[in-house]
């Protein structure tokens, strides 16, 4: 037997408390509380580093939220079984457009992208000149045009 599996066959004879289960679901209810506290306690660079993480940890639950409600509105939104009466014109369009959740969202992030393209200025392409170039004395006037 490996050095570091004393804990689960002490577990496997005797086996766990009979509040186990109870103790973690509110160790786990409990953990939001304690890195709240954590959060407003920590200053300086460990604050910084700490807000950066919970701040991706924020973004990747928004995501996965996002993406189980795109989900749940596309599978929803199909027909269980045909109805015998048949549905007016305007509704038929209305059920079309609300089908599909993803295009609609993209649509929309079209939309933003062309009214940010309004306001964007072109730059400028920048010729590159070697070092001569941008060194070199360069004579201009009367007086050195007579000179010469």
């Amino acid at each position: 037997m490996p050095q570091n599996e004393y804990i689960e066959r002490w577990t496997k004879q005797h086996g766990k408390r009979l509040d186990h289960d109870e103790r973690t679901r509110k160790r786990i209810a409990r953990s939001s509380h304690k890195a709240s506290e954590s959060a407003r306690s920590f200053t300086g660079l460990r604050a910084k580093l700490y807000a950066k993480k919970r701040h991706a940890e924020k973004i990747q639950m928004k995501k996965q939220i996002k993406a189980h409600e795109e989900r749940n509105v596309k599978s929803s939104s199909q027909p269980v079984e045909p109805s015998s009466t048949p549905t007016p014109q305007y509704l038929l369009d209305r059920n079309q457009t609300s089908n599909n959740a993803k295009a609609l969202s993209s649509q929309i992030k079209n939309k933003r992208a062309e009214k940010a393209a309004k306001f964007s200025v072109p730059l400028p392409k920048v010729k590159g000149i070697s070092e001569e170039e941008m060194f070199k004395v360069v004579k201009t006037g009367k007086k050195t045009a007579k000179k010469g």
